[in-house]
């Protein structure tokens, strides 16, 4: 009944609302959390004010929010639970379509204790927001592919606003659009691709005067993309392919948790046999499965299989629904459905890994700590704080939470014109050809998390300059390396300008 799965919906989204504000994040999680936040002040890819592509609907909507919240990480985390909200409730709405109202009901409480889609509800990232438009996109266009025309704009208006948040997405939905509007008539298929190309427009050409021009906006987009994703595609490092199909299991099973093996519960029912919703699902998840196996994908860029998650969810609830259907060992498998719930839970609070509430209580606690001793024991005036290119602890999160010190990134960045280097100051991002470091006395290296991988990677540093010169002090709580300004051309040669008389 329509007034009873409008309830469900909003009973189901005050229960997303409610746990994702519980474990909210209170500081910017991950590099990209920091970018985003520095782009709420001053938006400018070239200095990754937030990385390229920008995600321009998505830094404006925070500039909106950031008015009522004057937290900057407190307003992306606000859009985040929103999204979260928007998610719960289209993809209720489509399960609701596809397999009627019990399986709904599976999927909310599927998507309220997916350990992955509840760590996104709690940071400032964009992935809980493409997982909303991936729902809502995917819910238009099934409209239309089944012949409600009506649909057909708002679809395609949606689609343009989605690849304005996050660029991704409209590649990968692009070809469940294309689908969708295939089955209209010629001119229907002409107005979908005029209002999508017109809305696409209204955000892009705003976003390319503040970036100053299309020129300099797409120099920054490919530099980054030479530098790191051109990098790990499958045609430079082709075993990588087998490596990242493991991975996006494991991210599977990180999203679904203990509701995972449930994908492969073979169900006789009247779906089983669904060909439209089949090809609408494979139309749905394909494009971003091959470019995620072929193209790029990071484990610590797990987010990305939101996009994905929306059907998904959907199968998996009418499978679970078949599963409690069944009259053999009914209360058996209530307990284990509550059991997996229990743990579900469990693993996101708990979990060793970094998308768990753990991780993020662990992370604040440890940048709470260094920069209060860094602020207490340390001048601004005399200490040049060198960070580095790292989702946590890294040369971002040091210049963001301690504005009065000038914080460099190590290693130099090239460009075609020459080496540069990232430098930050007052939340304020420059990328430089060359930089004075007179006025300071000593450089100090914000220190990395603990692991082997970090401390092999600060040996490798140490190699490059003489012994005795970095020294090991005690700064507050934080055992950190320091060495005498006049060594830092060791580390910077082509953009550290130092005096001769320096010490």
């Amino acid at each position: 009944m329509p007034g009873r799965s409008r309830l469900y919906r909003i009973l189901g989204a005050c229960a997303v609302a409610a746990s994702r504000i519980v474990f909210r994040s209170h500081l910017p999680y991950d590099v990209d959390s920091v970018n985003f936040a520095l782009a709420l002040r001053r938006f400018d890819p070239a200095v990754h004010q937030p990385h390229p592509p920008g995600y321009f609907l998505y830094v404006c909507l925070g500039r909106l929010v950031n008015l009522l919240i004057p937290d900057a990480n407190a307003a992306l985390v606000a859009i985040s639970v929103a999204a979260s909200c928007g998610a719960a409730w289209m993809i209720h709405l489509l399960t609701e379509e596809w397999f009627g109202e019990r399986p709904a009901q599976i999927s909310l409480v599927l998507f309220l204790v997916s350990p992955l889609c509840w760590f996104h509800g709690i940071v400032a990232l964009t992935y809980i927001v493409e997982a909303f438009f991936s729902a809502l996109v995917g819910y238009l266009c099934w409209k239309v592919y089944t012949g409600n025309a009506n649909f057909l704009v708002p679809a395609s208006i949606t689609l343009a606003l989605a690849a304005g948040f996050r660029p991704s997405s409209g590649l990968l939905l692009a070809p469940l659009w294309l689908l969708s509007i295939w089955r209209t008539d010629w001119r229907k298929r002409w107005l979908a691709l005029l209002v999508a190309g017109a809305a696409t427009l209204a955000w892009f050409l705003p976003m390319a005067a503040m970036a100053g021009g299309i020129g300099p906006y797409f120099a920054s987009l490919t530099h980054l993309w030479l530098t790191v994703p051109g990098r790990r595609t499958t045609l430079a490092h082709p075993s990588l392919a087998v490596a990242r199909f493991v991975t996006i299991l494991w991210v599977f099973v990180l999203c679904a948790g203990a509701a995972a093996p449930f994908l492969f519960y073979r169900a006789k029912d009247r779906f089983r046999h669904s060909p439209d919703r089949r090809t609408f699902t494979w139309v749905w998840i394909a494009p971003g499965l091959l470019f995620f196996t072929f193209v790029f994908f990071l484990f610590i860029n797990s987010g990305y299989l939101l996009l994905l998650s929306p059907p998904i969810f959907a199968w998996l609830s009418v499978r679970i629904d078949a599963f409690l259907s069944s009259e053999r060992h009914a209360l058996l498998r209530r307990a284990a459905l509550a059991a997996g719930l229990a743990f579900n839970c469990a693993f996101f609070v708990w979990a060793p890994l970094y998308c768990s509430y753990r991780s993020v209580r662990n992370f604040e606690r440890s940048l709470l700590a260094i920069t209060a001793d860094f602020q207490e024991h340390l001048d601004p005036a005399k200490t040049l704080i060198v960070g580095f290119d790292s989702h946590f602890l890294g040369y971002r999160h040091a210049g963001y939470c301690l504005p009065r010190f000038v914080t460099v990134q190590y290693p130099e960045v090239s460009y075609n014109d020459g080496p540069r280097v990232f430098l930050m100051h007052g939340r304020d991002t420059q990328v430089v050809h060359s930089f004075a470091a007179d006025g300071f006395q000593d450089f100090v290296f914000f220190p990395l998390p603990e692991g082997e991988q970090f401390t092999a990677y600060f040996k490798k540093i140490q190699a490059k300059l003489t012994e005795g010169t970095l020294r090991t002090v005690t700064v507050g709580q934080s055992r950190v390396l320091m060495g005498p300004i006049s060594a830092i051309p060791r580390l910077f040669p082509s953009t550290a300008v130092v005096s001769r008389g320096a010490k």
